[in-house]
């Protein structure tokens, strides 16, 4: 494929879904609700790592799961003892359990400090 091609289909995409109305129904409506690097990067990651099944249950499910961590992930990410991660036993999306959701938070945190 010619690379003028590729180029202006990646545009005209980004054009097609960089809009207000794709944002608001898709799970990359998470992310796009902080400004700070790393609760972007934290959001954005845990709604990906759910990202298969029902668009809305997915975009439902990642909201939920950034408001566990009190809509503030970098922090919790950095600041939580073990005793917070028991907020998340009642999650659950699809086959992403309990377990998954502290494991993702603890390792966020190890890799965040190395």
């Amino acid at each position: 494929m010619p690379e003028q091609y590729i180029k202006d289909f990646l545009e005209e995409k980004a054009e097609q879904y960089n809009t207000p109305s794709f944002v608001e129904s898709d799970p990359v409506f998470v992310p796009h609700q902080f400004r700070r690097k790393e609760d972007i990067e934290i959001a954005g990651l845990m709604a990906a790592t759910i990202a298969w099944g029902n668009r809305k249950m997915i975009l439902k499910n990642a909201i939920k799961l950034v408001g566990l961590m009190g809509d503030s992930p970098y922090d919790f990410v950095m600041n939580h003892s073990e005793h917070h991660l028991e907020r998340f036993n009642g999650f659950v999306h699809r086959t992403f359990m309990p377990v998954d959701a502290k494991f993702f938070v603890s390792a966020l945190r190890h890799i965040y400090i190395k």
